[in-house]
């Protein structure tokens, strides 16, 4: 039984770490840019979004279409940030353990 019980220790230390994660996400701002710089979108840890910022030469009404790609190339870059640094929070996490396909923490 003294296995069990360092395994249930280390489950409660895990999921203090995951707890502390999560907050950590939350206050994390991270921003993803298309077309130079020229749109950007910043994003929390959990992908809400937080601000958008738009060069005033791409507020053309002929131009519509390319802003609206631009915006989603700055989420795309933005959200693929985010996942970066959560993969790399979650292998501190969990000691660089490989986690199962489709297995997605935090829950």
């Amino acid at each position: 039984m003294k296995n069990l019980g360092q395994l249930m220790k280390q489950a409660q230390q895990v999921q203090e770490r995951m707890q502390a994660m999560q907050t950590a996400l939350e206050a994390m701002e991270v921003t993803g840019s298309a077309g130079g710089g020229m749109v950007s979108v910043t994003l929390n840890g959990k992908g809400a979004l937080h601000g958008v910022k738009i060069d005033p030469s791409l507020l053309v009404a002929d131009e519509v279409e390319v802003l609206e790609d631009l915006l989603k190339a700055a989420h795309a870059d933005a959200r693929a940030k985010v996942e970066a640094r959560m993969s790399e929070e979650m292998s501190k996490i969990t000691g660089g353990m490989p986690l199962p396909p489709g297995f997605k923490m935090p829950f």
